[in-house]
């Protein structure tokens, strides 16, 4: 079988997997998992052999032309390059695992048959991203993930939190969508084709003639898919989804759409200085703002969520200064992490069985009750804050070295400022990841909650899952002098300036927050926290839907995040209060108009409508009372009428002579 073959048959198989799973779903209930696992394991067993063959040489193209549009072709095309090949082998790494995790986390959902093929559909249109070599058949696969997410963010839809998350989700991510479309347009029109090979041809050429409208256009797009601020606030919200929901989105799908494709079209972006500019200072907000946001979440998810953003922010950093080859390497890197994070902490949910859905400030006990999740999420975490030689380090030093050639001038193409920009931002928030790290850790597990009774062990389904995802998160880094090729042939690793700063800020951050732990466990009993609510059962898909009902828990006062993050606690809580700006700036002037808009139907138009209606209704009425069937009346009526246009007669006459 060609290379070409296999690869059209990845994101083919997921597809063909939803469609059977919704078909069968009632009539073939046995069969769901089967068809929810085994295609998707198929697809990331097919992206291996891809990107084997494909070896991080020559790029596989193949195309034919689906339909004349008369001006620019649209074509479906693949374009796998190395990014492109191991890309597709994360997504279907990371689907698998989130599926087969889901058959033990979702067992007793009666939505569960809807819930995978969603996956599935959820997958298959990141893969035909990833492989698309045209950009219209690319929005495609773009357009069906935020039609899905606004779905899989709204699985339990029985409350107003996932309702109101979902079609957040959704509208924000279409704000972004509407200029994206505007700037694909652009690009088309400028390049003369929608392929992506031609539009990188053009950029070579010096054929784009508005390089910076289009590369603005494209980054509002981005912004949205990506969470980068100011349209990321989405995504905290979006953890009223089921936690395996969380690892797809944040680790494989969605949000890696963006990064994945500013890496891809990077030339058309760094065509314009303005661009890169306004992307570095997109990405290093981005990273700073959410991991002061994250130092300050009480629910673990919400810290993986800002987490995750913060995250983002370093990719879209290294686009800023040009390394699209680091960008993507901590885009795999991350992805191995981060859904074990968040798999993880939907075992401690299984395990604590609490009402609180996940809030640390409520768990206790941990540690013996969840060995895999307490030593698998420890190996993430450690990942997470750059310590080596954990995935993060590598991938995160990647990105920061990046940024220093271009702040010194050894890289032109992006502006030094940029470079700066990105270098510091990194820094700092390479101090703070390893803060909220710790802490999240710390009230994990060795949280002082009352202790939640007993659960029994999770299912080998999520366990196994844990282990799987802890073998990149700890070994990827280290087989990156390997993977040269697949980078655009330059090598990755990290300088000493860099690995010594990034690395000592983190340990830094992560002794100051156990010094603070430390200090506020002494001063606090155990059981200060909000007391904990055991939920009756165990399946955590039941107790997240139940748990999105119930107010936020009490204070912690051995929380450490208080006294590091001191008068910006509060506002870093909620997110700077951006939701807040954004319904007083544009909610609260739509409903506005909308309310005037109302009124004006209701009191005007149908004013309208109902006088033309009344008018004919009493016009009716009278012919009906002159329709009497006596000849007297009418002969009286017409010797009336003749009287009176005689006597109209004469006084016009009259009038007229008189004139």
């Amino acid at each position: 079988m060609t290379t070409t073959t296999l690869a059209v048959l990845v994101p083919l198989l997921p597809f063909l997997g939803s469609v059977a799973g919704l078909l069968l779903g009632r009539t073939a209930p046995g069969l769901v998992r089967p068809l929810a696992v085994l295609p998707t394991l198929a697809a990331a067993v097919l992206a291996v052999l891809v990107a084997v063959r494909q070896g991080g040489g020559k790029t596989i193209e193949a195309a034919t032309q689906l339909t004349p549009t008369g001006s620019v072709p649209i074509d479906l095309a693949l374009y796998i390059d190395g990014f492109a090949a191991l890309v597709a082998v994360l997504v279907g790494v990371v689907a698998t695992c989130v599926q087969i995790y889901s058959t033990g986390y979702l067992r007793e959902d009666p939505r569960y048959p809807s819930y995978a093929a969603l996956v599935s559909l959820f997958t298959s249109a990141m893969l035909l991203v990833v492989y698309s070599g045209d950009l219209m058949v690319l929005l495609v696969g773009w357009e069906i993930m935020g039609i899905c997410s606004y779905f899989l963010v709204g699985h339990y839809w029985e409350t107003p939190e996932a309702r109101s998350a979902s079609l957040k989700a959704f509208l924000v991510t279409k704000l972004g969508d509407v200029p994206f479309l505007i700037g694909l347009f652009a690009l088309a029109v400028d390049a003369g084709t929608f392929r992506i090979t031609g539009v990188l041809g053009a950029v070579a050429s010096g054929g784009l003639d508005h390089p910076t409208l289009v590369a603005l256009l494209l980054l509002a797009g981005v912004a949205g898919k990506s969470a980068q601020f100011p349209l990321h606030t989405w995504l905290p919200d979006a953890m009223a989804g089921p936690t395996p929901v969380s690892a797809l989105i944040h680790a494989a799908t969605m949000v890696a759409a963006g990064i994945y494709f500013t890496a891809r079209l990077l030339p058309v972006f760094a065509a314009s200085a303005a661009a890169m500019t306004v992307l570095a200072v997109m990405a290093a907000l981005t990273m700073v703002g959410s991991a002061l946001a994250a130092l300050a979440q009480d629910d673990i998810k919400r810290v993986l969520a800002y987490s995750t953003i913060g995250q983002l922010g370093y990719m879209a950093g290294a686009l800023a200064v040009g390394d699209r080859g680091a960008a993507v390497f901590h885009l795999l890197s991350h992805a191995a992490f981060k859904a074990l994070l968040f798999l993880a902490a939907g075992a401690v949910i299984h395990a604590a069985g609490t009402n609180s859905l996940t809030a640390m400030s409520r768990m206790s006990g941990l540690a013996k009750r969840v060995p895999d999740a307490y030593w698998t999420m420890t190996v993430a975490l450690l990942a997470l804050a750059a310590i080596p030689p954990f995935a993060g380090f590598f991938s995160k030093e990647a990105v920061l070295v990046a940024a220093e050639h271009t702040a010194l001038g050894d890289r032109t193409v992006a502006p030094a400022g940029a470079g700066w920009t990105v270098l510091v931002a990194g820094l700092l928030t390479a101090l703070l990841t390893a803060a909220y790290a710790l802490r999240l850790w710390l009230r994990t597990f060795r949280g002082r909650g009352a202790e939640a009774p007993d659960h029994g062990r999770q299912p080998l389904a999520m366990t196994g899952v844990l282990w799987v995802l802890a073998i990149p998160s700890l070994g990827f880094g280290l087989t990156v002098t390997y993977l040269d090729d697949w980078f655009d042939g330059h090598a990755l690793t990290p300088t000493v300036t860099t690995a010594v700063l990034g690395t000592g800020l983190a340990v830094a951050g992560a002794a100051v927050t156990y010094a603070v732990w430390r200090t506020l466990a002494a001063r606090t009993p155990a059981g200060a926290p909000a007391p904990h609510v055991a939920h009756p059962d165990a399946e955590a898909g039941q107790v997240e839907a139940e748990a999105l009902r119930l107010p936020h828990p009490a204070e912690d006062p051995a929380d450490p995040g208080r006294v590091l993050l001191g008068p910006l606690h509060g506002p870093a809580g909620d997110g700077f209060h951006l939701d807040a700006v954004y319904r007083a700036a544009f909610v609260r002037p739509v409903l506005a108009a909308a309310s005037l808009v109302r009124f004006l139907d209701r009191e005007v138009v149908d004013t309208y409508v109902s006088g033309a209606g009344s008018a004919t209704k009493g016009l009716g009425w009278l012919v009906r009372r002159a329709q009497t069937g006596n000849v007297q009346t009418y002969l009286s009526a017409l010797l009336a009428g003749s009287v009176v246009l005689a006597i109209v007669a004469v006084a016009l006459a009259n009038a007229v002579a008189g004139a």
